[in-house]
C-alpha cells in the first residue's frame, strides 16, 4: 500500500534532458487487449523489458497475464492466443498494474504505436490510483518516421517500403520474428528495433534525451486513427 500511496503523490517526472540517449534507462512495454475500444475493452497481458542505452537486459523483464474486466472475444484470442481458461485464475488489473508501475520506476517508457497502450494503462492508473503514469514516453513508430525523413537522401529505405507496422520494420532491420504473438515477444522485438535506432539517431544529431523525447513524441507516431490489427495487434 505504501508504494501505491507514493504513486498517488507522484508528480510529473523531471529529468535531465542533456543525458546522452545511450546512457538513459528505458523500459520497453507492450500490452495485449480484449479489443481496441478504450471505453469497452481491457488489458489481458502486460510486459516490459529494461534497457540501459542500447543494451537490453534480458534478465530484467516483466510479464504477467491479467484476468480482464471484459470478456475475451474469438477475434482477440486468434490474435494473441490468450484463452479465457488461461486468465480465469490470474490476478486482476489492480494487482498487475501495481507491480507494473513499480517495475517501470522512473524510467523512460518506450513502445511501438504506444499511444494505444498508454490509453489503456492511464485509464486504469487514474481509476485505481487517482493519476496517470508520470513517466516520459517514446514511440518507436514516431522515431522510425523521423529516421525515414532524416536519411531519405541516403536511400536507407527503398521507396517501395512504406509499412509502419512493428513486424515489417523489424524484418527490414534483420530482427527475427519467432514464436506466437504475445506481449513479452512484442516488447522484445520493439527493444531490438529501438536498439537499432539509437546509433542512427545519434549519427543524425539526436544525442540527448531531451531531443529524443521530442522526436519520439507519441503524438507524432501511430495512433487510433487508421489502426490495423497488424499495427496494434490486440
Amino acid at each position: 500500500m505504501l508504494g501505491l500511496l507514493n504513486f498517488r503523490k507522484k508528480k510529473a517526472l523531471v529529468i535531465d534532458k542533456d543525458i546522452p540517449i545511450d546512457e538513459v534507462r528505458y523500459v520497453v512495454i507492450d500490452t495485449e487487449l480484449t479489443g481496441l475500444d478504450e471505453k469497452r475493452d481491457s488489458i489481458v497481458s502486460m510486459a516490459a523489458i529494461r534497457m540501459v542505452g542500447g543494451r537490453i537486459d534480458f534478465e530484467d523483464a516483466f510479464n504477467m497475464l491479467v484476468n480482464p474486466e471484459t470478456a475475451l472475444t474469438a477475434e482477440s484470442v486468434i490474435i494473441h492466443g490468450i484463452t479465457p481458461s488461461e486468465v480465469m485464475r490470474k490476478p486482476g488489473i489492480e494487482d498487475v498494474l501495481a507491480e507494473f508501475v513499480q517495475f517501470c520506476d522512473n524510467d523512460i517508457v518506450v513502445g511501438h504505436c504506444v499511444s494505444i497502450d498508454m490509453e489503456f494503462i492511464n485509464r486504469e492508473t487514474k481509476r485505481i490510483f487517482g493519476c496517470p503514469l508520470s513517466n516520459h514516453v517514446i514511440d518507436t513508430s514516431a522515431v522510425y518516421e523521423w529516421i525515414r525523413k532524416k536519411y531519405s537522401s541516403e536511400k536507407v529505405f527503398p521507396d517501395s517500403f512504406t509499412d509502419s507496422g512493428l513486424f515489417e520494420i523489424a524484418k527490414f532491420f534483420g530482427i527475427a520474428i519467432n514464436g506466437a504473438h504475445n506481449a513479452i515477444m512484442d516488447a522484445f522485438i520493439t527493444a531490438q528495433l529501438f536498439q537499432r535506432f539509437i546509433p542512427m539517431l545519434m549519427q543524425g544529431g539526436i544525442k540527448c534525451i531531451g531531443d529524443l523525447l521530442s522526436v519520439g513524441n507519441p503524438s507524432k507516431g501511430g495512433d487510433r486513427s487508421g489502426a490495423t490489427k497488424e499495427m496494434y495487434s490486440f
